[in-house]
């Protein structure tokens, strides 16, 4: 199959982007390396493209009783112009996506999934609407670029007046005038650092991008690939769909607890959730103390008997260390010592507290 491009795929040959398949489409996984676009958005700020995210709208009186079945948070209690968080369970309790909400009214919502599962969400949601609902997958006609870091406010005030612009996080004002292009504004992102998530009509895309890179230039905002991307949730400790999160992971055994209602009527996967009871595993946070960068699917020891696995692992260049997430039995604690088998050497590591950076 060959790989899609997004609105900004001329605009990343420009700058340089060394272009890979990534969710079915090509996309930068870097511009002047994953290094110094990872300190940029820890000092600075980064520019990425985000339009492989899946876009779908559900609109109708029936709107938030269908939100409420499909995901384990609880959107009752939810404003016009809030965002939230929330994973998406399969029957089972185990987890079919995480994805982020916004509430535009009562009847209007939309959900923004994973690229590599928007087509199986689109599906899994549709075939579980019921009442006076409308579905529709806006990803085709909508670009995303996320503006991240200590210095994105600043840049988006030079293209946006500061009251248009949302002033929480986790809230998003629609229909801003972003340099004369339409946008809607969230402040939201997936990088540890304040900043916004843009979204915005495919023909905007190339304008925005050129206007923000302008009004950031002076400030030392960078373009952003997804190899960064990865180092900066990792370092944020941010789970990540097909590693911390699976189709066999409860959101509970992955630490996602802050998002899963119990208290709540109903939602897919809730009496299979109940039924397995207190969680026996814990997603934690290992330090490497030898060296080595642990990856995916990499085995974890106490002494000689294996307890757990990698679900991700990377040097983190802020940090200057190398780090792991990893699903381990509930009983390992902050401060204990594990062996971590990388390519069949066995490197000692310490549990740290979760996440390894906050932004101060």
């Amino acid at each position: 199959m060959s790989e899609l491009k997004t609105p900004l795929y001329d605009l990343h040959v420009k700058y340089g982007g060394r272009l890979v398949p990534f969710a079915g489409y090509l996309l930068p996984v870097q511009y002047a390396g994953i290094t110094a676009e990872h300190m940029a958005v820890r000092t600075a700020a980064g520019l990425f493209d985000v339009s492989h995210m899946g876009e779908i709208s559900l609109t109708g009186p029936d709107a938030l009783q269908n939100v409420q079945n499909l995901l384990t948070n609880d959107f009752s209690t939810m404003t016009d112009g809030q965002a939230r968080y929330s994973p998406m369970c399969n029957e089972n309790g185990g987890i079919v996506d995480d994805l982020l909400v916004y509430r535009k009214d009562g009847q209007s919502y939309l959900l923004v999934v994973n690229a590599s599962n928007r087509e199986k969400d689109a599906a899994w949601i549709k075939s579980h609407l019921s009442g006076d609902v409308t579905f529709k997958d806006e990803s085709d006609e909508t670009a995303q670029l996320a503006l991240q870091g200590p210095k994105a406010q600043e840049i988006l005030c030079r293209l946006a007046g500061e009251a248009s612009l949302p002033e929480k996080y986790y809230t998003f004002k629609n229909n801003v005038s972003v340099g004369g292009l339409a946008c809607l504004v969230s402040r939201t992102g997936y990088t540890g650092e304040d900043g916004y998530e843009l979204y915005t009509a495919n023909e905007n895309a190339e304008p925005l991008w050129e206007k923000l890179m302008e009004a950031g230039r002076d400030l030392g905002l960078v373009p952003c690939g997804l190899g960064a991307r990865d180092t900066l949730r990792l370092e944020a400790a941010m789970p990540l769909y097909g590693h911390e999160m699976t189709d066999d992971i409860s959101p509970l055994e992955t630490g996602l607890n802050f998002a899963v209602k119990m208290q709540k009527d109903d939602f897919i996967g809730k009496a299979a959730i109940a039924a397995k009871g207190e969680p026996t595993v814990r997603r934690v946070g290992l330090e490497l103390l030898g060296r080595g960068i642990a990856r995916e699917h990499d085995r974890v020891f106490i002494g000689e008997t294996e307890v757990g696995y990698v679900t991700s692992g990377t040097m983190c260049p802020y940090l200057n260390k190398a780090v792991a997430m990893a699903i381990v039995p509930k009983e390992v604690a902050a401060g204990d010592e594990v062996i971590i088998e990388v390519r069949g050497k066995k490197i000692p590591a310490k549990v740290v507290p979760l996440p390894f950076y906050k932004k101060s």
